[in-house]
């Protein structure tokens, strides 16, 4: 931590640091997608929170009520997935300003209701106030996994896989911070990669379907960018990474829109954040058989993007094993 202005990892690694105590049933705490606390049921039970603060995960701008509420239950949905969990229940905290409408209100349960009874999810309570500035929301969901899959046990030899594709979020992102929309783009494609920043949809049914097959070694979701997530799982399981950025998955939609803005989609593919991918790391053995499953099960692809090494750090290489840069994740306290 430096000065004044820690970073988000920052904050995690002080507050893991003073509240750090083992306790009879808590099998893992700070420092994964979820808590995993031990039952008598048999499974383990999941317990995960997020907060989102109007101006830093949306802008009301172009975020309807219903786009948030369907966006603050589909963020901690997927922690769950990401732990090859079951969602269950949640709690719901909303903070709204003065003269918010009852309307507005009902929009936001509205559209929280739609991801939650997707996914099976009960809203058993929560919490609400006003707010001096700006919508602010926090959802706790509680979940339950036979075997959840944490972040720390990915080994040197395993392949780096991520579902769906990269970047998409972030392109929808890009438009919708834009005054006007590129002329030279389909309206489908422009809906396409915008609909994926508005209503991100969890990779529940993967993550249960890849826990349950056997192979697959740790797993997290893809919230601030790969480049970033990546960097936290393989300080939890005291690894390194090298990956290769032609093997990424990106969306026709997201390569058109990126040629139109004039960015490299890469850039939106390590960098984007909010992709609610699944980033698994699998036994190099069982990746054709997870992938063939996987798109079969669910119809979800399943890419290789590179391999867990010795050491420490990632290194990101381009098809001819050059080193290149990428884009940084997303930051919350980036200034």
């Amino acid at each position: 931590m430096t000065g004044d202005r820690p970073g988000e990892d920052d904050l995690v690694r002080l507050i893991r640091t003073l509240v750090r105590r083992s306790a009879p049933g808590l099998l893992a705490g700070i420092g994964d997608d979820c808590a995993v606390l031990e039952t008598r049921g048999g499974a383990s039970l999941l317990a995960t929170t997020d907060l989102l603060v109007e101006d830093v995960h949306f802008r009301r701008r172009w975020a309807e009520p219903a786009d948030i509420g369907a966006k603050a239950l589909a963020v901690n949905v997927s922690d769950i997935a990401a732990m090859g969990g079951t969602p269950r229940w949640a709690l719901v905290g909303l903070g709204c300003p003065q003269g918010t409408g009852t309307d507005e209100i009902e929009a936001f349960y509205e559209g929280a209701l739609v991801v939650a009874d997707a996914h099976g999810v009960v809203i058993v309570g929560g919490d609400t106030s006003t707010s001096p500035a700006g919508w602010l929301v926090s959802v706790t969901l509680l979940g339950d996994a036979v075997r959840p899959v944490l972040r720390s046990t990915a080994r040197p030899g395993n392949v780096v896989a991520v579902t769906g594709t990269l970047g998409q979020a972030a392109a929808g992102l890009a438009i919708l911070e834009r005054e006007t929309a590129p002329r030279d783009v389909d309206p489908a494609r422009l809906d396409e990669v915008t609909a994926a920043h508005l209503r991100p949809r969890p990779r529940v049914q993967e993550g249960r379907w890849l826990a349950d097959a056997g192979g697959v070694t740790a797993m997290m979701d893809l919230s601030d960018g790969l480049a970033t997530d990546l960097a936290r799982l393989i300080v939890e399981s005291d690894v390194g990474a090298r990956i290769d950025v032609d093997r990424l998955p990106i969306a026709e939609a997201t390569r058109i829109v990126a040629e139109a803005l004039d960015v490299d989609p890469v850039d939106w593919a390590t960098g984007g954040g909010e992709d609610y991918e699944l980033l698994v790391v699998c036994e190099p053995g069982t990746l054709g058989q997870l992938a063939d499953g996987l798109a079969k099960a669910t119809g979800t692809t399943l890419s290789a993007v590179g391999e867990i090494t010795a050491g420490s750090g990632t290194r990101w290489l381009d098809g001819l094993g050059r080193a290149v840069a990428v884009a940084p994740g997303f930051e919350h306290f980036r200034g």
